[in-house]
Order: structure tokens, then C-alpha cells, then sequence
């Protein structure tokens, strides 16, 4: 049986450009596990480019940057979230909770003009 669920999607837009969205929050929360752009980049079923392109962009929109990364070698480098990285994911996911609460009652009446199958 499919039941109606309601999926907010917060975005943060400088322009045109999505700087900070679910799909790089979801990025940063891998980088911050695996250590390594590509291995997060695998881990959500991406390209390494993809992956690269998102962390350069949402690099380039922000006043610090998110993740730093060391070039490979014999250790191999890696990448690294910052505290602003950190301070993303945390209150990017509080501001997904907050929404959720707040818009509960809503959500559930248009959640029940839905059918359910």
C-alpha cells in the first residue's frame, strides 16, 4: 500500500545557483564519513566529477569553505570538512526539522486529499 508522504526540499539560492540544497548536504554528510570526495561520490551513486563540481560550487558560494581537500601522493590525500562544513549539515538539518514541525498540520491535511493505494 503507497502512502502520501510529504518530502520538503530546502534550498538556498545565491541567484541562479542552488548554493546549499539537499543533494549537497547529503554530499557533505558523506565526505564527513568517508574522508574522500570519491568514495562519498560512490556511497550516492555519483560521478567523482559530479561530486568534484558540487563541493567546487558550493565552495565558491560561501565566505570559507566547506571542504578542504590534500592533493594524493603516498598517503593518498583526501578531503576534509570545515567547521563552516560542520556548521552546514547541522543547521541545514535542524532548519528540515523546524520546517517539518511547523508545517505538520498542513502537510497532513494536504497529505489527505491524496489517495492512498
Amino acid at each position: 500500500m503507497l502512502r502520501p508522504a510529504l518530502n520538503l526540499r530546502i534550498r538556498v539560492m545565491l541567484g541562479e545557483q542552488i548554493a546549499i540544497g539537499p543533494g549537497k548536504v547529503a554530499l557533505l554528510e558523506a565526505l564527513r564519513d568517508t574522508h574522500s570526495i570519491s568514495a562519498a561520490a560512490r556511497s550516492l551513486g555519483m560521478s567523482y566529477r559530479r561530486a568534484w563540481l558540487l563541493v567546487d560550487e558550493m565552495n565558491a558560494s560561501l565566505r570559507a569553505p566547506a571542504v578542504v581537500s590534500a592533493a594524493g601522493g603516498a598517503r593518498g590525500g583526501g578531503s576534509e570538512l570545515t567547521e563552516v562544513g560542520l556548521r552546514i549539515i547541522e543547521l541545514y538539518r535542524r532548519l528540515e526539522a523546524q520546517a517539518r514541525v511547523a508545517n505538520r498540520e498542513d502537510a497532513g491535511q494536504l497529505l489527505r486529499l491524496l489517495r492512498s493505494s
